[in-house]
């Protein structure tokens, strides 16, 4: 997969996604419900082409990006369940891992996932977008 093929599926039907670029990293966030502000503090996927954020991956290699992975807790767990305390190999192409960073808030990444992989994590970000979409439906207005 590419990165135009990812942007293509996270900002069309159904998802929608609202793109934000920062530097060229992409941050995707559920569209607000009717009649609520856009709110952009908390993605639920995010596509990383630089070291800015951290060096874990090295993403400084050509072509190289991970896509990162906001899902619920008991589904990080699920994956992610045998707890071994073996390191991971971040900079894996087409393997789906913990976050290097946020992993203790159920993030997970992968670095340019393969079609078939790309696949089997479309459930995921369906679970990410949702989750997100929830919080934005249950925030209420700030009163003046």
């Amino acid at each position: 997969m590419s990165v135009p093929d990812i942007l293509a599926f996270l900002t069309a039907a159904p998802l929608n996604a609202e793109q934000v670029d920062a530097g060229g990293n992409l941050f995707f966030f559920a569209p607000p419900p009717a009649g609520k502000p856009a709110d952009h503090r908390l993605p639920f996927a995010t596509l990383q082409i630089s070291d800015e954020y951290d060096q874990a991956s090295n993403l400084s290699r050509p072509g190289v990006f991970r896509l990162n992975i906001g899902v619920r807790r008991a589904t990080f767990q699920a994956l992610f369940a045998s707890g071994d305390a073996a390191p991971h190999d971040f900079t894996a192409l087409d393997t789906l891992l913990p976050h290097p960073v946020y992993a203790a808030s159920s993030w997970l990444c992968i670095l340019n996932p393969s079609r078939a992989t790309f696949e089997r994590l479309k459930p995921l970000l369906a679970e990410a977008y949702e989750q997100a979409a929830g919080r934005l439906a249950r925030r209420q207005p700030k009163r003046s």
